[in-house]
């Protein structure tokens, strides 16, 4: 682990709280209202608030983690493209997917979820590509 690893991890994980709160505190928010049924009163959501937190930690390490060890001496936004897409296709998508097979959330709104994830996915890629765009890995 090396100082823009650190750096890496660190711009990762703050955009990705952006990215969250942009696509579910926004984006989906009337849709959330529409099934609050199904989720957590905010009072007491709000109580778990650092386990999103961790998990976001955890996120923003382990993709950069990733990245850094398959980056290669090729054009960056392209590859942080695809690494971005890569994850969207291996967690953002199947996970919505399960959700939607095991609650009762709206197609559109799982639709949704899938496209802004997604989205959201291609940026970070395009940013974790962008800090580590000489080609050397971590």
């Amino acid at each position: 682990m090396n100082k823009r690893f650190v750096v890496a991890w660190v711009v990762l994980f703050v955009a990705w709280m952006i990215s969250g709160f942009v696509v579910h505190e926004t984006l989906l928010k009337g849709d959330y209202l529409a099934i609050s049924h199904l989720f957590r009163p905010e009072a007491e959501a709000a109580g778990y608030f650092g386990w999103m937190v961790l998990a976001h930690v955890l996120m923003a390490g382990a993709f950069v983690w990733i990245y850094a060890r398959g980056v290669e001496d090729r054009p960056w936004l392209g590859q942080g493209l695809r690494f971005g897409f890569a994850v969207s296709l291996l967690a953002a998508a199947p996970i919505y997917l399960i959700y939607y097979a095991v609650q009762p959330l709206p197609g559109a709104l799982v639709a949704k979820q899938i496209v802004f994830e997604t989205v959201g996915l291609l940026v970070l890629g395009a940013l974790v590509a962008f800090l580590y765009r000489d080609g050397k890995r971590a």
